[in-house]
């Protein structure tokens, strides 16, 4: 399978490429080009292993591809929230996990640094950061605490000029190979605070995840902290309560709504293709009604995602998009790629769960994509809430 031509067309079907700039044309043709030689002819072998290819670190850096919004004097490209969402999109199109770990360092690692860090650390972590020679990963789900982050046990004690931290955090992208991690702990006035723990920090240990079935490309582990003596000039400070994490978790979603319709596209250009070319009776299936109802709806829901997240994307330009604005595309993105998938499996038969397609590896990712940082029914109640005014969560 390596090796495999990547024939990937992208569907436009309300001419939506004129709601572009130039420079927006350029960057997802620069990225898509990147995936095509570099993703597509790899990732189904490192998938099929379970294995994160370590090597694309580097590359991303390279391509501008971890914060690009962040200012270009800490090593990011400054770049508008359109740009960055069709990075997620082009790099989730060849695969979830390597969509994820643009993600995670851009939104989940440079931002909180860049947004709650001082000087200091900006310009100490941001442009090593950017350029891919560290990966980073973000500590907020505990084994106990996941779509509660409010219940999190993990805490810190001071000790002078420094602070010692105990406990531990689970299914954490890029663990296993961070070199930071962006930490959110409880002080002792009870106050959830992050923090920069490096490794190589006495008793900061990061075990890998082994046994799953959806993002295998992808490296996910946990992180471990037997009383980690973490520098006070670690923590960051302009973040004091659940406010911060959570406005790391608004950027991580909208790339995640971009991302999804990527792994979308894909399986639809992939089960357009097929049904043209698989005989059955006598004529290609594309020539039958209930394929071309799959095919039909597939194309209707990948525009009307493609419109939602263009108007979030120019919303955040503007500074004015909602928390509750990206949990309904992030939700959106996945509830319409997940079901996108499963059609185009449904087309495919039997060669739907091969390798020698995208589309298995796609479904089996997107089961992660619509749990993690937020699940389906908590981004429903996120809108329930924004609507009725009413919490429905205690």
């Amino acid at each position: 399978m390596a090796g495999r031509s990547d024939q990937f067309t992208s569907p436009d079907y309300m001419l939506l490429d004129e709601l572009l700039s130039a420079e927006h044309l350029l960057i997802r043709e620069s990225v898509r080009n990147y995936v095509k030689k570099e993703i597509s002819p790899i990732i189904e072998e490192y998938a099929q292993r379970a294995e994160f290819p370590q090597h694309i670190v580097k590359q991303l850096g390279t391509l501008g591809c971890f914060g690009p919004t962040i200012p270009a004097e800490y090593g990011g490209a400054g770049l508008d929230y359109i740009s960055y969402g069709l990075m997620m999109q082009e790099l989730e199109r060849g695969d979830s996990g390597v969509r994820s770990t643009a993600s995670v360092q851009g939104s989940l690692v440079m931002f909180p640094i860049f947004e709650y860090g001082s000087e200091q650390q900006r310009k100490k972590y941001l442009p090593k950061l950017a350029s891919g020679e560290w990966l980073g990963c973000f500590g907020l789900t505990e084994p106990d605490h996941g779509s509660n982050p409010a219940g999190m046990l993990s805490n810190i004690k001071d000790a002078g000029d420094h602070v010692v931290l105990n406990g531990s955090k689970m299914w954490i992208s890029n663990a296993p190979f961070a070199q930071i991690a962006v930490v959110w702990a409880r002080d002792e006035q009870g106050d959830i605070r992050g923090m920069i723990v490096e490794r190589g920090m006495e008793g900061f240990t990061t075990p890998a995840t082994h046994g799953k079935w959806s993002l295998r490309a992808s490296a996910t582990g946990e992180l471990v902290f037997d009383n980690v003596k973490v520098p006070k000039e670690n923590i960051l400070p302009g973040a004091k309560g659940l406010k911060g994490p959570l406005g790391c978790l608004t950027k991580a979603r909208f790339g995640i709504a971009w991302g999804t319709i990527g792994a979308a596209m894909d399986c639809y250009d992939t089960a357009l293709r097929y049904s043209k070319e698989r005989i059955q009776f006598d004529k290609p299936i594309g020539a039958f009604q209930l394929q071309q109802k799959k095919l039909a709806e597939m194309i209707t829901e990948i525009t009307k995602a493609q419109l939602l997240n263009w108007r979030v994307a120019v919303l955040m330009n503007e500074g004015r998009a909602t928390a509750q604005q990206v949990s309904m595309a992030k939700r959106n993105g996945c509830e319409v790629a997940t079901n996108i998938c499963r059609n185009a499996r449904q087309i495919l038969g039997g060669m739907g769960i091969t390798g020698e397609y995208s589309v298995m590896r796609h479904l089996m990712n997107l089961e992660s994509v619509i749990t993690y940082e937020g699940t389906h029914d908590i981004h429903l109640l996120i809108t329930g809430m924004d609507i009725t005014g009413i919490n429905a969560f205690k």
